[in-house]
């Protein structure tokens, strides 16, 4: 019986989250979904941080610098998504590769407008390299039991109708979606709190 079902479940879950779907063109889905690691990121004040700590959460992961063309234009969207999913049980995180740290992307973030996203740093790519990240920006879309669904490689609109309904389906928790974004580099306390169920 659960050999019959198990294909079924699996084909039901990638269902959720197609690669090419509208809205999100260079999705590619995890398969199978694989469990993300738990290397500490730091917040703005130096306390870390784990993806554990957004468990029953859908995560939007972000991988970022300020030094990175694509990545700056990117940033309005993810600020603009994180703005759309909150309170809806997804987060958007974005993790800053800057080795300066708070120090130059909360500048960043006042300087871009950017007001939806809490200032979260990868200090040392620790977390990039756990995850396999090649090249920035890069987001991996992680469900709320803590696995990754998939990942885009390079910038998307993220704050699109479309992309919106896309993360909800892929991310969203079971009862009834929705998306948590947290973005590295911004007000981590405002942000984080602001987005705590």
């Amino acid at each position: 019986m659960i050999l019959a079902i198990s294909p079924l479940h699996a084909s039901a879950e990638a269902e959720k989250c197609p690669s090419g779907a509208e809205g999100m063109a260079k999705f590619r889905p995890a398969n199978p979904p694989r469990p993300v690691s738990q290397v500490p990121f730091f917040d703005a004040q130096g306390a870390p941080r784990t993806i554990a700590e957004y468990r029953g959460r859908g995560v939007v992961l972000n991988f970022w610098a300020t030094w990175c063309g694509p990545c700056v234009r990117e940033m309005p969207s993810l600020d603009g998504l994180s703005a759309k999913v909150s309170g809806s049980g997804i987060v958007v995180l974005a993790l800053s590769e800057d080795r300066k740290g708070a120090e130059v992307i909360e500048p960043f973030f006042k300087e871009h407008g950017i007001v939806d996203l809490p200032v979260l740093i990868d200090k040392r790519g620790r977390m990039s390299r756990k995850l396999s990240v090649r090249g920035l920006p890069t987001t991996v879309l992680i469900d709320p039991e803590g696995r990754e669904k998939g990942r885009v490689v390079g910038p998307a609109e993220w704050d699109t109708p479309a992309a919106v309904a896309f993360i909800g389906r892929c991310i969203g928790a079971a009862s009834g979606g929705g998306v948590h974004i947290l973005e590295a580099g911004g007000d981590a306390n405002r942000s984080i709190a602001g987005k705590s169920p």
